[in-house]
C-alpha cells in the first residue's frame, strides 16, 4: 500500500526507535562503503586498482581510516575559538541525518508485527524541511572557517555561504513544478503521484536543473570551490587536523551527498517504485520496493562519482554566473510554462489550448534569449575591438604600458658606449 500522511504518527514508540536506528545504521554503513566504493570506481576509471590491501578487495580500508582518525591526537590551534571550532563539525553532521529522515524507502510493510511505512517521518512540508536542513548545515562550514582564524579557512567558509545561497534558490525553484503536478510537499505523496510517469521524464528541465544544483549544494566536483586546494590550501577545513573532527567533516559531506541522491530518487525517479515497464504487484509490495530504491540510490551516487572523475573544477566566477544568470532565469521561465499549461489542461480540460499556450511561451522565451544573446555578442565584439585598438596604439609607443622600451642599438643607449669585454677578464 502506498503510504500517505494519514499513515504517520500512529506507530508505537519502540517501532519509531527501531526505524531511527535502522536509518542511522544504513547511513553509517553507507559512509564506510561509500568511501571505498568511490575510491574503487574512480581507480577503475583511471586504470588503477584502488584500495586492495586492508581486507578482501580493500573493504576494510575505510574502517582503518576511521580508526586512525579517531585515535589520533586531537589538536587545537592556539588562536581558534575553541567552542565554535568544536561545534562546527557537529553542526555539519546532524542536519544531514535529519534531512534523510523524510526519505521514503518503501511502502507500508510488516515490521515486527506492526504495519508501518518504511519511512521515519513525513510532514506536509517535508521538502521544505529538507531544504531547511541543507541551509542549516552550511552554518557548520561557515563557523569552521570563521572559528579557525585563518584567511584560507575564512575564504572557504564565505565561498560556501555564497554558493549555498545561489544554488539553494535554483534548487527550490526546480521543485515548484513538482509541487504543481503533485499538489503536495509530502515526500510519500510525491512518490505516489509518480505511479504513471516519473517526474524526471515529465519535468525534465526541472530534473536537469536539480542535477546541477545537487553538485553545487553538496559542494562536489566540479563545484567544490570551498575546498579549492589550488588557491585555499584546504578551504574551510585547513586548520582541522586528521582527527575525529576531520572525520566528522568528511562524514557530513558524504551524508549531504547521500541526501541529495535520496531526494533525486524520491522527487524525480519514482522513489521506491519499480521501473515503469515492471508493473507487477509483487514489485510494489513488501520489502521488494526497498531494493528498487537502493538500486536507484546507488546509480545516482555512481553518476556523482563519474562526474568527479571526469570534470575539472570550474572558476568561482563561472560558478556564480551559472547559478544567477542561467539556472534561476531558466527555472522562472519553466515554472511560468508549467503553471500555464497545468492551469489550462487541468482546470479547463482543453489539452490543445494548453499545448498552444506552452508553445507560445516557449517561442517567446526563445526569442527573448536569442535577442539577449545577440546583444551580448555584439557587446563582446565591440569590447574586443576596443581592446585590440588600445593594444595596437600602445604597441606603437616607445613607452608601451608605461614602461620604457630600450632601442634596438643597445651599445649606444642613452649615449653610453658599451664596449665588449674580452673573454677571461674578471
Amino acid at each position: 500500500m502506498s503510504p500517505t500522511l494519514e499513515n504517520f504518527g500512529h506507530d508505537p514508540l519502540w517501532i519509531t526507535i527501531i526505524k531511527a536506528v535502522m536509518l542511522f545504521v544504513f547511513l553509517m554503513l553507507g559512509v564506510l562503503f561509500g568511501v571505498w566504493f568511490e575510491r574503487k570506481l574512480i581507480s577503475r576509471m583511471q586504470n588503477r586498482y584502488g584500495p586492495n590491501r586492508a581486507g578482501k578487495f580493500g573493504l576494510l580500508q575505510s574502517v582503518a581510516d576511521g580508526l586512525k582518525m579517531g585515535l589520533k591526537e586531537d589538536l587545537f590551534p592556539r588562536t581558534v575559538d575553541k567552542v565554535l571550532y568544536l561545534l562546527a563539525p557537529i553542526i555539519m553532521v546532524v542536519p544531514a541525518f535529519l534531512a534523510f529522515s523524510i526519505v521514503p524507502f518503501g511502502p507500508v510493510v510488516n515490521l515486527f508485527g506492526v504495519q508501518t511505512p518504511l519511512q521515519l517521518v513525513d510532514l506536509p512540508v517535508a521538502v521544505l524541511f529538507m531544504l531547511a536542513m541543507g541551509a542549516v548545515s552550511v552554518y557548520g562550514v561557515v563557523l569552521a572557517g570563521w572559528s579557525s582564524r585563518s584567511p584560507y579557512a575564512l575564504l572557504g567558509g564565505l565561498r560556501s555561504a555564497a554558493q549555498v545561497v545561489s544554488y539553494e534558490i535554483a534548487m527550490g525553484l526546480s521543485f515548484v513544478a513538482i509541487f504543481l503536478f503533485a499538489g503536495t510537499l509530502s515526500t510519500s505523496e510525491i512518490v505516489k503521484a509518480q505511479e504513471q510517469t516519473w517526474f524526471a521524464v515529465l519535468l525534465i528541465p526541472s530534473f536537469l536543473v536539480y542535477v546541477i544544483c545537487m553538485f553545487g549544494e553538496a559542494a562536489r566536483i566540479p563545484f567544490d570551490l570551498p575546498e579549492g586546494e589550488g588557491e585555499l590550501v584546504g578551504g574551510f577545513q585547513t586548520e582541522y587536523s586528521s582527527s575525529l573532527k576531520f572525520a566528522l567533516i568528511m562524514m557530513g559531506e558524504y551524508l549531504h551527498t547521500f541526501t541529495a541522491s535520496g531526494i533525486a530518487v524520491t522527487l524525480f525517479l519514482g522513489g521506491w517504485r519499480a521501473p515503469l515497464p515492471m508493473d507487477w504487484e509483487w514489485a510494489h509490495t513488501g520489502w521488494v520496493p526497498a531494493l528498487w530504491f537502493f538500486i536507484k540510490f546507488v546509480l545516482t551516487f555512481c553518476f556523482i562519482v563519474w562526474v568527479r572523475a571526469s570534470l575539472p573544477r570550474v572558476r568561482y566566477d563561472q560558478l556564480m554566473s551559472l547559478g544567477w544568470k542561467v539556472l534561476i532565469p531558466v527555472n522562472l521561465a519553466w515554472i511560468l510554462l508549467v503553471a500555464a499549461v497545468r492551469n489550462v489542461v487541468v482546470n479547463e480540460g482543453n489539452r490543445m489550448i494548453g499545448i498552444a499556450v506552452g508553445a507560445v511561451i516557449v517561442v517567446g522565451a526563445l526569442a527573448i534569449w536569442m535577442r539577449f544573446d545577440t546583444v551580448n555578442q555584439r557587446r563582446k565584439e565591440a569590447k574586443k575591438a576596443q581592446v585590440e585598438a588600445e593594444f595596437e596604439e600602445l604597441s606603437n609607443e616607445p613607452t608601451a604600458g608605461g614602461f620604457p622600451v630600450p632601442p634596438l642599438d643597445l651599445p649606444h643607449y642613452h649615449g653610453v658606449q658599451h664596449k665588449e669585454i674580452p673573454s677571461g677578464t674578471n
